[in-house]
């Protein structure tokens, strides 16, 4: 979908621009999906999306396929050659809070059946669909994500403050900040 009016600028990147058309702001259902956006969110903090998506597929093979329940098992180990991985940002307390936090998506798995059960309460279980017109009108967090950040913290998650689980928030659909007359906006509606 080559077209002027995506909402933001890819500079002729074309992995930005198939995220862009194909994945963001779409909803996610599945608690893995869920995760692989937490993860990736965390690791953007202090550096751009860009960057962190051209690594995401040596990120998808250096965590075991975003699988949560095989990164709560990481020890030593693994946390050293994660380091030594050149491929994926080498945040010593990134990695560590990553395996930290698989540890506590598991136990909200366990107490309400899924992440996406536990998740989508912040928005009342539906898409909130905002209508701005500039990328300058985004906020960098709101009212659920500031929710989301306390509730994540308090059972035991890191690298989840309210900017982070904003940026989560669009990118797995529960908001769509499409801007009004992006092509993207209605068809990422219609799948919420």
């Amino acid at each position: 979908m080559p077209d002027a009016r995506r909402c933001w600028p890819s500079g002729d990147d074309p992995l930005m621009d198939a995220y862009h058309d194909t994945e963001w702001g779409v909803p996610a259902r599945e608690d893995r999906r869920h995760f692989e956006y937490l993860l990736l969110d965390a690791f953007q903090a202090g550096l751009s999306w860009r960057t962190v998506l051209h690594k995401r597929e040596n990120f998808r093979r250096a965590f075991a396929g975003f699988d949560p329940a095989r990164i709560a098992r990481f020890g030593d180990r693994e946390v050293k050659r994660l380091l030594a991985d050149a491929g994926i940002i080498r945040n010593r307390l990134k990695i560590a809070g990553t395996v930290r936090n698989a540890r506590a998506f598991l136990e909200i798995q366990k107490e309400m059946g899924s992440f996406d059960r536990y998740v989508w309460r912040f928005t009342g279980g539906r898409t909130i669909r905002n209508a701005w017109r500039s990328l300058k009108e985004l906020p960098a967090r709101t009212e659920e994500s500031d929710a989301m950040s306390a509730d994540l913290k308090a059972r035991g998650f890191t690298f989840v403050g309210s900017t982070i689980c904003y940026a989560y928030m669009q990118a797995a659909g529960l908001v769509n900040d499409h801007l009004v007359g992006c092509p993207r906006r209605t068809a990422v509606s219609r799948k919420s």
